[in-house]
């Protein structure tokens, strides 16, 4: 232990009582140390006793510090003015930093003027004779600690001049304790077999057991957030009965992505500024080629009922790579290979991954976020057994207020936006979306026609906001994640029925 301990212990002995702020001014040593040495004093014992006190005093800033030592910005730009001739109001004000805050301090003191006819532009001439500096020797006064010496109005104008601003100061005040003690001495934390061979713990001095202390947190590694409220939804699936859909291709050609879902090649969701799109590889190769020449016509001319879109269908946009902008595209691959099956079985999947959109960047909208989907094919499903599974769905994560509200989407019909009531906002918000797939999407690929597959997803990233109040998605995931964030929030719990 330092001599700082001692020499404050010295201090108080004679004294009942002071403040660790006076006592940074007789050591001679900055606060946050006096502050650090009393703290261990008293792990020490009953050594000394300290209280701790607020106050709240007035202290020069930076600039006030250079007005201290320099002068006030007017008084030093009055020393630049010539005693005879004056001097050009352009140049002068090139002589020192803040010359046009001083410019119009001296103008409104009265000891400056401008002769606008002069030659050249307008020319600053003494006024007076001698000036005396009031505001370099009022920060005198503050810096001595005399802010009572001043006036309301000398005290606001240095406050509005930003040359004075008032802090808080967190102090203790010491006294000395039932076992004050000029010396310091080192209390013992271990009991070894040698004091105990020689006996000499009798005289030893122990320091108190903090039965409070909290253990050394092992090193560890911590999950994120987003993972945590995954591993949540993943379960309910799984209690449902549902399959997890292999998601493991960012990258998706636009047949899967897009054809396949019975979405026109002209869409503007396939543009580039909806979409983004790989330029190495630029396309892909490998198609179920009956398969595709069935979109193609589904597309182009239509079929199975449905009049088509009545354009001229190119494989050449359908080959395209892009970066997944929905795991619906995994959706439409399972259910082909379903179709590909010697007998139909009824099915559910779900999947739970990472999609891309060439989204404006804000605090709600990435450019990369999660999309949780469910997919349910069976014989002859209704609308209402769409509703019903989202509402058992829903009831899990202890969401039970819904409503659906009619809306479009091209693989989808009919579709329905989903909303929840919010307790905390006291309105319905928008939590999901679902439909029934379109016969143009499931005919071709060769499910039975009484085959009916329902649908509905949401996207991760919201709800796990909601869950650990969090306002901002970059502060979520990104580049920008406080890394002490992922591992200060605790572990995810849905109030599940």
């Amino acid at each position: 232990m330092g001599d700082l301990p001692e020499q404050i212990l010295v201090l108080i002995k004679d004294k009942n009582g002071i403040r660790t702020d006076e006592l940074a001014k007789l050591c001679e040593c900055e606060h946050q140390q006096i502050v650090g040495a009393v703290k261990s004093l008293q792990s020490l014992g009953n050594l000394i006793n300290a209280e701790q006190q607020t106050s709240k005093q007035w202290t020069v800033t930076k600039e006030g510090e250079e007005v201290v030592a320099n002068g006030s910005h007017e008084a030093r730009l009055y020393e630049k003015v010539p005693e005879d001739g004056g001097i050009s109001q352009a140049e002068l004000m090139k002589t020192i930093p803040n010359a046009k805050v001083g410019f119009s301090k001296a103008m409104s003191s009265g000891w400056l003027e401008v002769d606008k006819k002069g030659d050249g532009g307008p020319k600053v001439l003494r006024k007076v004779q001698t000036i005396e500096d009031h505001v370099q020797k009022q920060l005198q006064q503050v810096e001595k600690g005399d802010i009572n010496g001043l006036t309301d109005k000398q005290r606001n104008d240095l406050k509005k001049r930003k040359l004075i601003h008032e802090v808080t100061l967190n102090t203790f005040f010491i006294t000395q304790g039932g076992d004050f003690s000029t010396k310091v001495t080192k209390l013992e934390t271990d009991l070894t077999p040698e004091m105990l061979l020689s006996g000499s713990w009798k005289e030893k001095k122990f320091k108190s057991y903090n039965f409070e202390a909290l253990g050394i947190m092992p090193p560890s590694g911590h999950l994120h957030p987003l993972l945590k409220v995954r591993a949540e939804y993943r379960q309910i699936f799984l209690e449902m009965g549902f399959s997890e859909m292999p998601t493991n291709n960012f990258v998706e050609s636009s047949f899967w992505n897009f054809d396949a879902l019975f979405q026109p090649q002209q869409h503007p969701a396939r543009d580039s500024h909806d979409t983004f799109f790989i330029s190495d590889p630029a396309n892909a190769h490998e198609f179920p080629m009956d398969y595709l020449e069935k979109v193609k016509k589904i597309h182009s001319e239509g079929g199975y009922g449905s009049l088509g879109y009545k354009y001229d269908w190119k494989i050449e946009e359908a080959k395209k790579n892009i970066l997944r902008t929905h795991t619906t595209a995994v959706s439409a691959r399972m259910l082909y290979k379903l179709a590909q099956e010697p007998e139909f079985r009824p099915v559910k999947y779900f999947s739970i991954d990472r999609v891309f959109r060439n989204e404006t960047l804000d605090a709600t909208h990435l450019a990369e976020f999660h999309q949780i989907e469910g997919v349910v094919a069976d014989y002859n499903l209704t609308l209402a057994d769409l509703i019903g599974v989202i509402h058992a769905f829903f009831k899990k994560l202890g969401i039970e207020k819904l409503r659906f509200k009619p809306a479009y989407n091209p693989y989808t019909e009919p579709s329905m936006e989903i909303f929840s009531y919010h307790e905390g906002l006291k309105k319905w918000v928008e939590i999901g979306n679902s439909g029934v797939f379109r016969p143009e999407m499931l005919l071709p690929m060769g499910l039975p026609e009484d085959v009916v597959v329902i649908a509905w997803g949401l996207s991760l990233e919201r709800p796990t906001m909601i869950k650990y109040g969090i306002n901002n998605i970059r502060d979520l995931i990104g580049p920008k994640v406080n890394l002490q964030m992922i591992y200060d929030n605790p572990m995810c719990r849905l109030d599940k029925s």
